[in-house]
């Protein structure tokens, strides 16, 4: 096995200059590099990881911290950010909080992360005044996807939440539907945070826009699950008179709703027509139609964009007008939000009202 030593014989310098070579460190000439990165490749040698990493006082590893990891957006965003991180040469440490306020102190506090890890990636984790002042306090790059929580000088990665809901809303509209209901995320559920406050402004501002008042009896909350959407369908339909169409928060939530309609004897969409938002992998299955967000995209892009400031090798994070992370004095100014684009995608769970 070829070693850093035989390296440094064959092109005639110092272990310590073929280290100094191999990291990139600007203090080798270009002469020195040349040579010693021909005689590398010439007896092959590959530089460890882990050894590299050691010297250069990094752990080569990235926090990512979910809410619960068995829902299919967050599993799609972990799966696109270990991917690139694999790439890059870096590894993922995971925190599933899995609702455990326990986990969620532990995990959201210096001691926790302080020398494990070199960044943090937050997917849609709803934070407080003290975890905010905790992260900050470490002192390290991190970014936010799909949050309405803020970290000074962390950049976010999301959706507009209220546009994609005006856009099932008013599609829903377009079809001759006017009573709309909406299946909203529950506050009390650590999943919502301000995903279902937006979501519920979107359906309100497409139905005022319309000249039609947001009636509260329409409005169910429930949690981010296809149980939760199975009972807030069961609860609208024993208020009395049943809406012509639903909007639910998210697809899992749809497909529950659909469930319940079944079991209640009504057709999809000849009788109520549903939609939801994600274009989860079922969707195309159940022939749900939806919102689509770019979940992998998310995850895929706020890696690129944590992976610079800690030197990685990767393509060019912020094309396309991507901002860049601050720092310095800029650590307490606002970062804007990179907004990803999401489309409407129309099948077979919505249809104008049989009256229509």
């Amino acid at each position: 096995m070829t070693k850093i030593d035989d390296v440094a014989r064959l092109a005639g310098v110092s272990t310590a200059t073929v280290s100094r070579a191999l990291r990139g460190l600007p203090t080798v000439s270009a002469a020195t590099r040349r040579r010693v990165l021909a005689a590398a490749e010439q007896l092959q040698y590959a530089v460890s990881p882990s050894a590299s990493r050691l010297a250069g006082g990094k752990t080569g590893t990235v926090a990512v911290v979910v809410p619960r990891i068995t829902r299919w957006f967050f599993g799609t965003v972990v799966e696109a950010v270990e991917e690139f991180l694999h790439q890059s040469g870096y590894d993922l440490l995971l925190y599933n909080l899995g609702g455990r306020e326990q986990t969620r102190r532990r995990v959201l506090r210096p001691a926790s992360l302080h020398k494990r890890v070199d960044a943090i990636i937050l997917v849609a984790t709803p934070l407080r005044t003290p975890d905010v002042a905790a992260l900050t306090a470490l002192d390290l790059p991190g970014v936010i996807i799909s949050s309405g929580t803020a970290v000074p000088g962390w950049p976010c990665v999301r959706i507009d939440d209220v546009a994609a809901a005006r856009t099932a809303t008013r599609h829903l509209l377009d079809l001759g539907h006017t009573r709309i209901a909406h299946i909203s995320g529950d506050p009390d559920d650590e999943l919502a945070f301000t995903t279902h406050l937006d979501r519920r402004r979107g359906y309100q501002e497409a139905l005022r826009a319309a000249g039609i008042r947001p009636d509260p009896s329409l409005d169910v909350e429930s949690q981010f699950t296809i149980d939760g959407g199975n009972r807030a369908t069961a609860e609208l339909l024993a208020r009395g008179e049943r809406p012509t169409a639903i909007f639910a928060a998210c697809d899992e939530m749809a497909m529950g709703a659909m469930t319940a309609l079944r079991d209640a004897g009504l057709r999809v969409p000849q009788d109520v027509s549903v939609i939801g938002v994600d274009d989860h992998d079922l969707a195309g299955v159940l022939g749900l139609s939806t919102i689509a967000q770019p979940a992998a995209e998310q995850g895929l892009l706020a890696a690129r964009i944590l992976l610079d400031p800690l030197g990685a090798r990767t393509l060019d994070p912020y094309a396309g007008g991507i901002p860049a992370p601050r720092g310095g004095d800029d650590v307490d100014t606002p970062t804007p939000p990179v907004i990803l684009p999401t489309r409407l995608v129309v099948r077979e769970s919505t249809a104008p009202p049989r009256e229509h």
